[in-house]
């Protein structure tokens, strides 16, 4: 095992150590100046059951940050395996929700259908977390259905393996 302190000198090694911590995927929408606006986000993790609260964290250097700290509603969509385009669609370009089946949930964000999950969210609270905004949601409503998820590790994306 290789021992580093993380740095500018060990960026690389760093971002491999993190990538050791497979991650589900997740798009988070929200209603925006523009219209609906999608971010792929893997920084996503159940926080608390009573009361029911998410949390993810978008990167400060995003040009869709702003967008996401000020809504203050907001869905988190767990992606299926079979979703890979739909992540790669919305790590390029936010607003483009072209070819996906939607609808627009209590509040006004944008509901993507056919997710293996989804986390209809109110803001909770806001904290800085360096480089990034740890957004915290309330849960209002949720729904799930059967499916393998989409996995992120080590750079790369794929189904579950048992």
């Amino acid at each position: 095992m290789n021992r580093f302190v993380p740095g500018p000198d060990t960026a690389h090694d760093y971002r491999a150590a993190l990538g050791r911590f497979a991650t589900g995927v997740t798009v988070v929408t929200c209603q925006s100046a523009q219209g609906p606006l999608g971010m792929t986000v893997n920084s996503f993790a159940s926080v608390s059951l009573d009361p029911p609260l998410v949390l993810w964290s978008p990167a400060k250097s995003s040009s869709r940050h702003n967008a996401f700290v000020m809504a203050e509603r907001f869905v988190v969509h767990i992606l299926g395996k079979e979703q890979q385009d739909t992540c790669n669609q919305f790590a390029k370009d936010g607003l483009n929700f072209h070819g996906l089946e939607m609808t627009t949930c209590e509040g006004g964000a944008p509901l993507i259908l056919g997710c293996l999950a989804h986390f209809e969210c109110s803001r909770y609270a806001v904290h800085d977390g360096g480089d990034h905004t740890i957004i915290v949601g309330r849960v209002e409503a949720a729904a799930a259905k059967d499916g393998k998820p989409l996995v992120f590790a080590g750079g790369i994306l794929g189904g579950f393996a048992d």
